[in-house]
């Protein structure tokens, strides 16, 4: 690996945490996301000169490669999250559900469960009360939140 990689890796750290402070401040909003894209390109020039030593630091190299299009996504488009936070939350409830039923569950049974979990997940990151959008019996959460 290149010697002054150590530096590299703060000059990456650094950049990092003023992207983070950019998100803070302005929110996920390409206009304020795309000054990032030159230290995102500076990075990858730097990443693709590296010749690394680690058989893990080298598939990361490749993986980070690989999906450089998909990790930078939300530098131009708007409201594009940078994380993959909320698809990990959603995981946590299936997971959860299926040690629950113990893997004994009918097709039909897992796509009721999953439509529900999609209008729970739905209701939640609107601020809607789950039980009180299915008691109303509306079809539209953004009907319902426009009547309460």
């Amino acid at each position: 690996m290149h010697p002054n990689a150590w530096m590299w890796s703060l000059v990456l750290i650094v950049h990092v945490k003023m992207l983070a402070m950019s998100i803070y401040f302005t929110g996920l909003k390409s206009r304020y996301m795309r000054k990032h894209k030159k230290d995102v390109k500076r990075f990858y020039r730097w990443l693709l000169k590296q010749i690394f030593y680690s058989e893990l630091a080298e598939n990361f190299k490749k993986r980070m490669i690989k999906y450089e299009k998909e990790l930078f996504l939300f530098l131009d488009h708007d409201n594009v999250p940078w994380n993959n936070n909320n698809a990990e939350h959603a995981v946590k409830h299936f997971a959860k559900y299926r040690r629950v039923v113990n893997g004994k569950i009918s097709q039909q049974g897992l796509e009721a469960y999953l439509v529900l979990l999609s209008i729970y997940q739905t209701c939640n990151y609107k601020g809607v009360n789950f039980l009180d959008f299915l008691l109303s019996k509306e079809r539209d959460i953004d009907k319902f939140m426009q009547k309460h």
